[in-house]
Protein backbone atom coordinates (compact mmCIF):
# COMPACT_ATOMS: atom_id res chain seq x y z
CA UNK A 1 0.00 0.00 0.00
CA UNK A 2 1.33 3.82 -0.95
CA UNK A 3 -0.27 6.09 1.60
CA UNK A 4 0.06 10.19 2.05
CA UNK A 5 2.75 11.49 4.06
CA UNK A 6 0.75 15.00 4.04
CA UNK A 7 -2.73 13.29 5.79
CA UNK A 8 -2.20 9.43 6.16
CA UNK A 9 -4.81 8.42 3.51
CA UNK A 10 -4.41 5.38 1.27
CA UNK A 11 -3.11 6.47 -1.98
CA UNK A 12 -3.09 3.13 -4.14
CA UNK A 13 -2.97 -0.78 -3.31
CA UNK A 14 -0.05 -2.77 -5.17
CA UNK A 15 -1.41 -6.04 -5.67
CA UNK A 16 0.42 -8.82 -7.03
CA UNK A 17 3.20 -10.04 -5.10
CA UNK A 18 2.71 -13.66 -3.26
CA UNK A 19 5.29 -13.04 -0.45
CA UNK A 20 6.16 -10.00 2.28
CA UNK A 21 7.34 -7.32 0.55
CA UNK A 22 10.59 -6.30 2.36
CA UNK A 23 12.06 -3.03 0.35
CA UNK A 24 10.93 -0.32 -2.00
CA UNK A 25 13.24 1.95 -4.27
CA UNK A 26 11.40 4.82 -6.19
CA UNK A 27 12.92 5.77 -9.63
CA UNK A 28 14.02 9.41 -10.60
CA UNK A 29 10.98 9.17 -13.35
CA UNK A 30 8.20 8.13 -10.11
CA UNK A 31 8.09 4.39 -11.13
CA UNK A 32 7.92 2.13 -7.96
CA UNK A 33 10.02 -0.66 -7.77
CA UNK A 34 9.25 -3.47 -4.98
CA UNK A 35 11.36 -6.35 -3.40
CA UNK A 36 9.74 -9.52 -2.53
CA UNK A 37 10.11 -12.57 -0.21
CA UNK A 38 8.58 -14.60 -3.22
CA UNK A 39 12.08 -13.92 -4.95
CA UNK A 40 10.88 -10.96 -7.72
CA UNK A 41 10.85 -7.64 -7.96
CA UNK A 42 7.40 -5.88 -9.45
CA UNK A 43 8.24 -2.19 -11.27
CA UNK A 44 4.37 -0.27 -10.41
CA UNK A 45 3.56 3.00 -12.00
CA UNK A 46 4.37 5.68 -9.70
CA UNK A 47 1.14 8.05 -11.19
CA UNK A 48 -1.58 5.26 -10.90
CA UNK A 49 -0.24 2.02 -9.18
CA UNK A 50 -0.95 -0.04 -12.44
CA UNK A 51 1.82 -2.62 -12.60
CA UNK A 52 4.42 -2.75 -15.11
CA UNK A 53 6.54 -5.22 -14.92
CA UNK A 54 7.68 -8.41 -13.25
CA UNK A 55 11.72 -9.32 -12.65
CA UNK A 56 12.09 -13.02 -11.80
CA UNK A 57 15.15 -15.18 -11.67
CA UNK A 58 15.99 -14.73 -8.12
CA UNK A 59 16.71 -17.63 -6.04
CA UNK A 60 16.06 -15.73 -2.35
CA UNK A 61 14.25 -13.04 -0.86
CA UNK A 62 14.88 -9.12 -2.25
CA UNK A 63 16.44 -7.45 0.69
CA UNK A 64 17.67 -4.07 -1.32
CA UNK A 65 16.78 -2.44 -4.02
CA UNK A 66 19.21 0.38 -5.96
CA UNK A 67 18.13 2.42 -8.42
CA UNK A 68 20.79 3.94 -11.21
CA UNK A 69 20.38 7.49 -12.81
CA UNK A 70 19.75 5.34 -16.34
Amino acid sequence: RVWSTRDGKLLQNLVGHTGTVITLAVAQDGALYSGSADCTIRMWSGENGIHLRTLTGHTSAIYALAIGAN
